[in-house]
């Protein structure tokens, strides 16, 4: 499951995200024209990608979870979380389920992030403790997860 890419599952989770609003919708929670502030964490979510994607590839290192990083990334917005891009997948999905304004379908959001986390975040946080050791930990105490 690990060998599929993060963005794979973003993709899932947001074709998922309407069918629970539509096949079972749950409370309506947030109406027209308060659910637009959906775009806000949707275009935040996009934002951080887009500057995450650039500074590693700035920095020279891989931007695919499975592969080493050669450079540990610590400036810009991994000042603010050591998962950025995970961060902004999280906000896209939640800025979509704004939009929609019902409840159901911020299980997709949930149980996203939990596969974010089990199958993605955590691996890739004890590949970087091997690789960085002391330079990893020191990041790792000043620099919040999410």
């Amino acid at each position: 499951m690990n060998r599929i890419m993060p963005t794979t599952w973003l993709c899932i989770a947001i074709m998922l995200v309407p069918i629970v609003h539509f096949m079972s919708p749950v409370m309506k929670i947030i109406s027209m024209p308060y659910n637009l502030l959906g775009l806000l964490p949707l275009g935040f979510g996009i934002a951080i990608n887009v500057m995450v994607d650039k500074a590693f590839h700035r920095a020279q290192t891989a931007v695919k979870p499975f592969e080493e990083s050669t450079v540990l990334v610590t400036n810009g917005v991994f000042r603010m979380t050591r998962n950025p891009m995970y961060l902004g997948f999280v906000s896209i999905l939640l800025g979509i389920c704004i939009l929609l304004g019902s409840l159901g379908p911020l299980a997709v959001v949930v149980l996203f992030a939990i596969l974010m986390d089990r199958a993605y975040i955590r691996p890739e946080q004890e590949m970087l403790a091997n690789r960085f050791g002391g330079e990893w930990d020191v990041y790792r105490k000043r620099v919040r997860r999410w």
